[in-house]
Parts: structure tokens; sequence; C-alpha cells
């Protein structure tokens, strides 16, 4: 084995160990917590200002909107992982208890709103507003979901 493919073995073997030794190690409720507000702060920064074009607050920016809803596209996979066993208390926080009474409908909403973002994203990148206001609602739908069943609402 030459010497770069060593180091690129040496760098693969120990990115493994070093990820395994993560997900071995308990998630303090409060990190877990702290990564999923993070998470749900940065889908809320994006999907602002698209309710604002669909309820023509602001213009219809086809660009800007396509912008935002890639970004929730790539976050939304990332949210289930902030929910682990145990992270229903540890920090203030909007999830209800029964989330993890109920994992795997919550699961499957999660896995309804991956769909609808990816979904999003692509209509949104063809350009078509009429289709993607049709695939807001839509997605909007699937956070709506969740959140009545899941969120603490103030």
């Amino acid at each position: 084995m030459d010497a770069p493919m060593r180091k690129t073995v040496i760098a693969a073997s120990a990115a493994a160990l070093f990820s395994m030794a993560v997900t071995a190690a308990a998630v303090k409720p409060e990190a877990a917590i702290h990564y999923r507000q993070s998470v749900y702060t940065m889908i809320g920064w994006n999907f602002v200002p698209m309710v604002d074009m669909i309820k023509n607050k602001t213009p219809w920016d086809g660009a800007e909107f396509s912008k935002n809803a890639d970004r929730i596209a790539f976050l939304a996979p990332q949210l289930l992982e902030g929910f682990p066993e145990g992270s229903d208390k540890g920090a203030d926080t909007e999830a209800k208890p029964e989330i993890w009474k109920n994992m795997d409908d919550f699961k499957s909403k999660m896995s309804d709103l991956v769909r609808e973002t990816k979904a999003l994203s692509d209509v949104a990148k063809a350009g078509d507003e009429t289709k993607t206001r049709e695939q807001f609602k839509k997605t909007a739908g699937a956070c709506k979901s969740c959140h009545d069943k899941y969120r603490k609402e103030e």
C-alpha cells in the first residue's frame, strides 16, 4: 500500500472510530434538545419567507423560494436525530412526551415531512409557481400533522 493510500485508510478509520464513539456515547438530553431546536430554528428561518410569498405579503421570487425549499429539504432528515430516548426532559422543550410513547407514529410523520420537503424542493426548482404553491400546502400539512399531535402550543 502506497503512502497516500495508507493516509486515506488511516483517516477513514479514524473518522469511523470517532463516529462510533459519538454514537455509542449517551447523548445528554439537553444536547439533543439544543440540536433539534437549532434545526427547527433554521427551518423556520427559511420557511417564513416562503409563507410570506405564498400569502402574497412579499412578491413571488422563484429563485429565493427554491433556495429556501432546498435548505429545508436538507434539514428535515436531520430532525429525527434530535429525539433520542430520554430527550423528553433536560431543558425547556415544546416536544410532548407522547413522541416517545408513540415513536413509530412520530417517525412516520417525520418521514412524511422529509418526503414532502424533498418534493417541494424538486417542484420549486422546476419553476412552476402554481405547482410550487400546491406542493407548499402539502408540505405545510406535513408540518401541521406533527405539530397538532406532538408539539406543545403556547
